[in-house]
């Protein structure tokens, strides 16, 4: 691999193909121009890239990385039947602690593994995954933890699944995750479910967002990987509050046709997995060009992702990288500011990184406030405005960010999207110049911008709460930032360890209606919705 991917893309042709993405929001699904790019060095890996030696740590199955357990399924040392058994036991004995899963598919997903048990494949054969329950399953139902789908079945898989199980991943379940993808997972009507998977115990704290359900399953090895969707957060949010690696691709790279929708210029599907090896082979299945999508077409192709998450060695880089900082990153006394400073020195001692202070484009403030960010509001209520005509109930707690969306002015939304350009255009032509990825605090404006994020593990606070921090990168930059965290993960061990299991007893634990977790308000929604 010569180069990364995005010093190969004309970062002009993807500020003109997403100012066209915005005015696609009037007219509905259009064509988009491409995006300019060189010739890759290198495409997608297949076979068995991606496949590692496995540690003596690892004795429990259900601690296995997707590599690890790859690794050993293709050598014939582990059968997917037994991993698979392995993830369903711990679902049984723990998840009414937990409430990761809505729905759980065991005897679908052992008919499969016995199935897989008889062939060989690569990277994903006979790995068991999580679905967050936005994506269509066909013939299984896909709620998006909503009245509005209560009952609905799709007829076939989201493009993403569908690329999943042709890889050899197995389903073993549907994730609760926030009501149409609002807010942290809930029932429709604001009671919490999700805990986080570190403090099954403590329900206040959060889990992470729309997609902690996903999160929950992975960190409490329910599952060996799983997918989100993020609009405003809800990969990167997740994992930093779980301890995982998630992946928010730039916009485009994975299909969204089968997905319920959130936003149009915003939704982003992408893994949430244990290690930097775990997102790339997860997005190497996912991506890639969609007939069904048109954001997925014109793009440059998936690199080699696999590659890009292989440490050169412990130490050094795989390619020459300048991380920027940002103001006040990390500014004050709080554990959080101490992990931040720590993993900063760890990625500046990384043969090939550079740390460097940026500053940040004209009128940032402005162009990132609460304002602007409201854009996101109207496309998210447009699909919907025949229910909220006929049936506001059908939203449930939700329902106040749904009626603030369909109640925003024209020009307000037009002034916003057209803002959202101007943003992007500094962050590439101003931020960009100054460095090749940058550190966030925040998940904001990068999704807005459909632009590529990382969220990592740097460290815990003193009561075994993840600390995660999230990089953010230039447009298809996915093999860098994979390379910075394979980097950072090759000499540091946070992304190993994993919490203890409940102690709760399990019998007092099998309803939501026996726990008293708390509740989200409607009018507490608007402030937290992704």
């Amino acid at each position: 691999m010569s180069e990364p991917q995005d010093s190969q893309v004309d970062r002009r042709s993807f500020l003109h193909r997403a100012s066209a993405l915005a005015a696609a929001t009037a007219v509905g699904s259009v064509a988009l121009p491409a995006v300019a790019h060189a010739a890759p060095a290198s495409t997608a890996s297949t076979g068995t890239a991606g496949l590692v030696d496995v540690p003596a740590r690892s004795v429990d199955v259900s601690e296995l990385t997707i590599a690890e357990a790859a690794t050993l399924i293709r050598k014939g040392k582990l059968k997917p039947e037994q991993l698979v058994e392995a993830h369903l036991a711990r679902i049984t004995e723990f998840d009414s602690a937990y409430q990761a899963f809505n729905l759980v598919l065991a005897d679908e997903a052992l008919k499969r593994a016995r199935a897989l048990g008889r062939t060989r494949g690569g990277a994903l054969h006979g790995i068991p995954l999580a679905i967050k329950d936005n994506y269509y399953t066909r013939g299984v139902t896909t709620t998006a933890n909503s009245y509005l789908f209560a009952d609905f079945v799709p007829p076939f898989d989201a493009t993403a699944v569908r690329r999943l199980t042709a890889a050899g991943g197995i389903v073993l379940g549907k994730t609760q995750m926030g009501p149409l993808a609002t807010t942290r997972a809930t029932t429709p009507d604001g009671r919490i479910t999700t805990v986080n998977a570190w403090t099954p115990n403590d329900p206040t704290t959060d889990p992470g967002g729309s997609s902690s359900g996903s999160a929950t399953a992975v960190a409490a090895r329910l599952a060996t990987s799983a997918v989100g969707t993020q609009t405003g957060g809800s990969i990167t949010a997740p994992s930093n509050a779980q301890n995982l690696t998630g992946l928010k691709p730039t916009m485009g790279r994975v299909s969204l046709h089968g997905i319920v929708p959130l936003s149009y210029t915003r939704d982003h599907p992408g893994p949430l997995a244990r290690d930097a090896m775990d997102a790339a082979i997860m997005l190497t299945a996912m991506a890639g060009e969609d007939p069904e999508d048109p954001r997925t077409q014109g793009l440059p192709p998936v690199p080699d992702l696999m590659t890009a998450a292989t440490p050169v060695r412990p130490g050094r880089a795989r390619w020459r990288t300048r991380i920027g900082v940002i103001p006040g990153f990390t500014s004050g006394t709080s554990e959080s500011a101490a992990a931040r400073t720590t993993a900063l020195d760890v990625l500046a001692g990384i043969e090939g990184l550079s740390v460097v202070d940026v500053t940040m484009p004209d009128e940032w403030d402005l162009l990132t406030n609460a304002a602007f960010n409201s854009v996101r509001l109207p496309e998210r209520s447009e699909p919907f405005l025949p229910m909220l005509q006929s049936n506001l109930r059908g939203f449930g707690v939700s329902v106040t960010g749904w009626l603030q969306g369909a109640l925003l002015g024209a020009n307000e939304f037009l002034i916003g999207q057209r803002a959202k350009v101007v943003l992007l255009e500094r962050v590439l032509e101003d931020l960009f110049e100054q460095c090749d990825m940058v550190v966030q605090t925040s998940p904001t404006p990068f999704d807005a911008l459909g632009l590529p994020e990382l969220a990592l593990p740097i460290g815990f606070t003193a009561n075994g709460v993840p600390i995660g921090t999230i990089l953010g990168g230039k447009p298809f930059g996915e093999d860098r930032l994979l390379s910075v965290a394979a980097a950072y993960q090759a000499v540091t061990d946070w992304h190993h360890r994993r919490p203890a299991d409940p102690t709760a007893a399990p019998a007092a634990l099998r309803s939501a209606e026996a726990q008293d977790r708390g509740r989200i308000h409607a009018e507490e929604v608007p402030d937290l919705m992704q």
